[in-house]
C-alpha cells in the first residue's frame, strides 16, 4: 500500500493549519472535500481564531486544540519556511501523519517527522490523491 493510501486510510480527524475562511482559497477548498469525503476538520489560523470555518472552531495554533480532540493528521498550508514548526508542533502533538500541501517541501522537517514515527507526505494534495486513489 503507497503512503498516500496509508495515510487517508488510517485518519479521521484533520487539522488544517493555514486554512481561510475565505471559500474561494484552496485551504478551505480542499478542507470543504475532506470533510464532504468524511473526515472531520479543525480549522488552524490565528487570524481566525474563536470563529467558525466549515461549521467547526477554529484554532491559533495546534497546541490550542484541545486534548480531547485527537487529531489524526496535520495538513499544511503554510508556506515552506514555516513548515518545519508547524511539523514539530505535530510531533510534539502525537499525529499519525502530516501532509505537507503541493508547493510546501521541507525534506528536514519531513524526515524529523519520519524519524518520529510519523506517516508523511509532501508536495501533494490530499483532495488530489483522495479523488485519485478512490474515484
Amino acid at each position: 500500500m503507497n503512503e498516500t493510501r496509508k495515510i487517508l486510510d488510517s485518519v479521521h480527524t484533520v487539522a488544517v493549519v493555514g486554512m481561510s475562511d475565505r471559500e474561494s482559497r484552496p485551504s478551505n477548498q480542499v478542507a470543504a472535500f475532506l470533510q464532504r469525503a468524511g473526515y472531520r476538520v479543525i480549522p488552524v489560523n490565528p487570524r481566525c481564531a474563536g470563529t467558525d470555518i466549515l461549521g467547526e472552531p477554529c484554532y491559533a495554533t495546534l497546541a490550542d486544540i484541545p486534548e480531547d480532540i485527537e487529531v489524526d493528521m496535520v495538513d499544511v498550508f503554510r508556506r515552506s519556511k514555516f513548515a518545519g514548526e508547524v511539523v514539530d508542533a505535530a510531533i510534539e502533538r502525537g499525529v499519525k501523519a502530516v501532509w505537507l500541501q503541493l508547493g510546501v517541501i521541507d525534506e528536514a522537517a519531513a524526515a524529523r517527522a519520519e524519524a518520529a514515527g510519523l506517516l508523511v507526505a509532501m508536495d501533494r494534495c490530499p483532495a488530489i490523491e483522495h479523488r485519485r486513489l478512490y474515484a
